[in-house]
């Protein structure tokens, strides 16, 4: 019974949250016609940042408070949590991030060419099991819908505990020729931390990895299409990686 009432309850939130974001006017929830006319959103014209999976949002906020002249929007297909950073972006008066509900895989259809400046990608899910190798946000099927967005130069930044998806982005860094920034192994090891890597999502603070450690990669995508090898990046992850049941 105590069991049933839990579920119950927690679905009724859920609904409840559902119901709240249709209010709020800083949450899209698949918007049409929105591609290009994000300055009228945030009624400025500043350069825009993504937070793709973003999830209850606290990137996507903390983002937002450390760079005001930057506009921010968290991306998820989850309205139940993305409620959670809408709610506190209009609790604290955060003018300058917004909420998008809807599939990552159709992200190039709400933004034009250029329109977006870079993508942060925090602890997302490093879909473990080779075969579901496609679903890794850094995977190249992913990586050409950015291209449809992202400015020139534009920055992808990836934060994970897994080292598996450290491995695999880097891999593929490597093998479709795109530019590295930086990287790290354990971004808490060093005598100083970047004020955007202090960012404390739920996902890190359950550590689900169980290792205390958090990697860090930043590259940005070349202007020419990403050449067509994915068949062979899957044979080196059936190589490179652990069998995962």
């Amino acid at each position: 019974m105590i069991t049933t009432f839990i579920f119950a309850t927690m679905a009724q939130k859920k609904l409840e949250r559902f119901e709240a974001i249709k209010s709020f006017p800083n949450v899209l929830q698949y918007p049409e016609g929105i591609a290009g006319t994000w300055n009228e959103f945030f009624k400025n014209n500043y350069p825009i940042t993504l937070e793709l999976a973003c999830g209850k949002g606290e990137y996507t906020v903390g983002l937002a408070k450390l760079y005001a002249e930057r506009n921010f929007i968290g991306v998820d297909l989850k309205g139940n949590r993305i409620y959670i950073g809408a709610k506190k972006c209009l609790d604290e008066n955060i003018s300058n991030a917004g909420f998008l509900r809807t599939q990552i895989d159709k992200i190039d259809q709400y933004f034009v060419k250029g329109e977006v400046e870079e993508i942060w990608l925090t602890f997302p899910d490093p879909q473990l099991r080779k075969s579901r190798a496609k679903k890794r946000l850094t995977h190249p099927r992913f990586l050409r819908l950015y291209q449809r967005i992202l400015a020139p130069n534009g920055k992808i930044h990836l934060k994970t505990d897994s080292p598996v998806l450290y491995s695999f982005t880097k891999m593929v860094i490597d093998m479709y020729g795109l530019s590295l920034h930086n990287h790290s192994e354990n971004i808490y090891a060093g005598p100083v931390v970047e004020p955007e890597l202090q960012i404390i999502t739920y996902y890190e603070s359950l550590d689900i990895a169980k290792s205390k450690q958090v990697y860090y990669i930043s590259f940005s995508l070349p202007q020419n299409e990403l050449p067509f090898i994915d068949h062979i990046l899957q044979e080196r992850v059936k190589e490179n990686e652990a069998t995962v049941d």
